[in-house]
């Protein structure tokens, strides 16, 4: 395609369902507006919502694109757009989805510009998960060194990025997996210890802490897991429920926080920890630092081809993957 075409090939949805209703087609991007950039994109980052989105699970009107994670280079900007010019490195996570695409046009604002030593690779592939892990850890719970912390998904591109994170902020990490090859690989990414989600998870959390519990739990499992992750904390513990790959959690009484030992649960999003461009910038300063340092290394578990979308999200659904997966145009 040539740069500044007004069509885009793109991966587009007209109905909600399986992997089969992602369709590979021209999609007219329009001109770019004063305070708008129009990016090619290099990497796009897969992620669990680009599948709820799909299956109609995420609020949006159809036809729509899929992908809120990419990193790319500017080919044009807006007359109004400051900080950004043509040939600028960028990466960004964005709400409204279409990052599945070869090119796209996007508001200048959502743009994180990168630095030279931060490859387009490493960019999509741990933006948005990074961001997420770091209002989790830093923000949600600031983890401190000493933390007894149970990480749900731990071989997940979240879960390695997170745990490596956590590792270097001196906590004691519990990684839950689904396989022994999984357990191996989040071992490697900083997990202390890790358990098999088949396993009675408030028994062994116990066993590893004396009977304690942990301080925080990061559960993006959801509904299958909710109630034992809230059995595995210590009294006055954080429960931390931020997905929904399991089904969305049970409904509880407020009652239940009080019984289990005074308890705290949050629901965190990223529209509230990440809502401006400088909460966005201070989140990705202090990752691309992490990453500089190698107390983050991302895992690229999976590269496809943009058009072969369906592939990925075939291959997340049979927990084929592991760590992060790219679409590449």
């Amino acid at each position: 395609m040539v740069p500044g075409e007004n069509v885009s090939k793109a991966i587009r949805i007209h109905e909600h369902g399986g992997p089969d209703v992602l369709g590979w087609e021209d999609f007219p991007l329009g001109t770019p507006g004063e305070d708008e950039v129009l990016i090619r994109h290099t990497a796009i980052g897969v992620n669990f919502s680009d599948l709820n989105t799909r299956r109609g699970l995420m609020p949006g009107p159809l036809p729509c694109g899929l992908g809120s994670e990419a990193a790319g280079t500017v080919l044009s900007a807006g007359n109004k757009v400051e900080g950004f010019k043509a040939g600028d490195r960028i990466a960004y996570m964005h709400p409204v989805p279409g990052a599945y695409s070869e090119n796209r046009v996007l508001p200048a604002d959502a743009l994180i510009k990168l630095p030279d030593d931060i490859a387009d690779e490493t960019a999509a592939a741990t933006l948005l998960k990074g961001l997420t892990a770091h209002f989790l850890i830093r923000r949600c719970y600031a983890v401190q060194p000493g933390d007894l912390v149970l990480l749900h998904a731990a071989a997940g591109g979240l879960g390695l990025i997170a745990g490596q994170w956590l590792k270097a902020l001196g906590a004691t990490v519990i990684g839950v997996v689904s396989t022994e090859a999984k357990a191996q690989l989040a071992r490697a990414h900083g997990c202390d210890h890790t358990l098999l989600s088949s396993e009675n998870l408030a028994e062994r959390v116990r066993e590893l802490t004396d009977g304690a519990g942990v301080h925080v739990v990061y559960d993006s499992v959801g509904k299958d897991t909710f109630m034992a992750s809230l059995e595995c904390l210590r009294r006055r513990g954080m429960m931390v429920s931020f997905g929904n790959t399991s089904g969305p959690p049970p409904e509880i009484s407020p009652m239940l926080l009080m019984m289990r030992g005074s308890i705290f649960l949050t629901r965190p999003s990223g529209a509230d920890y990440l809502a401006s461009r400088a909460e966005r910038e201070a989140a990705a300063s202090e990752l691309f630092s992490a990453l500089r340092r190698g107390e983050v290394t991302p895992h690229i578990g999976q590269r496809y081809a943009l058009r072969d979308a369906a592939s990925a999200h075939r291959d997340i659904e049979a927990r084929r993957t592991v760590g992060s997966s790219l679409l590449l145009p």
